[in-house]
């Protein structure tokens, strides 16, 4: 879809007029778009910048498109997991606005560094959703071209990717690939969990020292696994930033319009050559950490309902419906739209063959080596000596 411009005056297009300072009693929370699908015209951050959007109808329809079928695919994934076809899934549940928001942001140029939950990214890229599944299958390394999409491979040590993001974009700016409007910014996304690893901070001292063209997104979904938020920080996470040298920003991440703005606007920043900044997406997490993972150990049914009556999708929808945006056959057509996807997936993966256990040696290094070719044939006289037996 194509990509309004925040941070512009709009035309006026369906906003409300008025604008707010923070969101639903918090002064320090972007939001343009109510948990009831109220637009908000613009939002000013803590450091006064004004944030607004400028979409068209079809704009708005592609976001409410993307995040539809983010969440169907996602719930597919989940589906096949729990019915022994894959090996973990990391749901994406909620969090829905966030990605769409920033992954939509993202220039054809800007790169990005993923968790294992970027799934809504992912899909913003142009990547097939394929993909991580086969990596969660356990038939392949996940299999894109991270040059190709600007888009990395799944991390799953917690926070490494944002060392791996700042060392890419200390070479982006030593290239001379910023200080214009087409140039290269970089996103690095983690959890309200890593920010209290190490890796990250490290991240945050050589971003900040060396100007990198670095936005650093955190999903702060209340929880770091069955860890609640007040036991990683005590003051709100965007403003860890300061003590690093670079601005910080909170927005609601469960507005997909905010989450546009705000990290577009901290991209075209980074782009110029005013180095570093931190997004904190305020989202929930309301699913399972992984499917692995049991949330009613740690967390009451009634504050899920709370944050269920702020779900991304069901406020702009109602948006949409209240502008006559959109009609019940749009919405009945997204819907199959979704369910055709999220069925032709199921498919392809039942479809992925499992692959012989002695492949796992091949692309270990590119021409091989002796140790290797040792421990393969080590490996596959193990496997023969099963032939024929009961095991």
């Amino acid at each position: 879809m194509a990509k309004g411009d925040p941070g512009v005056t709009g035309r006026g297009r369906r906003a409300a007029p008025r604008s707010r300072k923070g969101a639903t009693g918090d002064p320090q929370l972007v939001q343009l778009l109510t948990a009831d699908g109220e637009r908000i015209e613009s939002a000013t951050g803590p450091d006064g910048t004004e944030y607004r959007v400028d979409f068209t109808d079809e704009e708005y329809r592609g976001l409410y498109r993307d995040l539809v079928l983010v969440r169907k695919l996602d719930a597919e994934a989940t589906a096949l997991q729990r019915q022994g076809e894959l090996g973990l899934w990391a749901s994406l549940l909620g969090q829905e606005a966030a990605q769409v928001g920033s992954g939509r942001a993202l220039r054809t140029q800007d790169m990005a560094f993923p968790t294992y939950r970027e799934h809504g990214v992912l899909y913003c890229r142009g990547i097939d959703p394929i993909m991580p599944l086969g990596l969660f299958r356990g038939v392949d390394q996940g299999g894109w071209d991270p040059n190709e999409f600007k888009f990395n491979m799944y991390t799953i040590v917690i926070g490494a990717q944002t060392l791996h993001a700042t060392g890419y974009a200390m070479g982006v700016h030593m290239d001379g690939r910023t200080g214009t409007e087409d140039g290269e910014a970089v996103i690095a996304y983690f959890g309200d969990g890593a920010t209290s690893q190490g890796d990250v901070n490290e991240a945050f001292v050589w971003a900040s020292v060396f100007n990198t063209p670095l936005v650093f997104f955190c999903q702060n979904n209340q929880y770091a696994i069955s860890e609640p938020l007040e036991r990683q920080t005590r003051v709100p996470l965007y403003q860890r930033a300061g003590g690093f040298g670079f601005p910080g920003v909170r927005v609601d991440g469960n507005d997909v319009l905010a989450s546009y703005a705000v990290t577009r606007h901290a991209l075209d920043n980074a782009r110029l050559g005013q180095g570093p900044s931190l997004i904190e997406a305020y989202t929930y997490r309301m699913g399972a950490h992984t499917t692995s993972d049991d949330p009613t150990r740690y967390r009451i049914a009634s504050e899920v309902e709370a944050w269920q009556a702020k779900d991304p999708i069901a406020r702009m929808k109602a948006f949409l419906t209240k502008q006559k945006i959109a009609d019940d056959a749009f919405f009945a057509e997204v819907d199959e739209q979704a369910r055709t996807e999220s069925v032709h997936l199921r498919e392809r993966v039942l479809a992925m063959p499992d692959p012989e256990p002695v492949t796992m040696f091949d692309n270990v290094y590119p021409t091989g080596s002796p140790e290797l070719d040792v421990q393969r044939a080590q490996f596959t006289k193990y496997m023969e000596s099963f032939e024929g037996s009961a095991h």
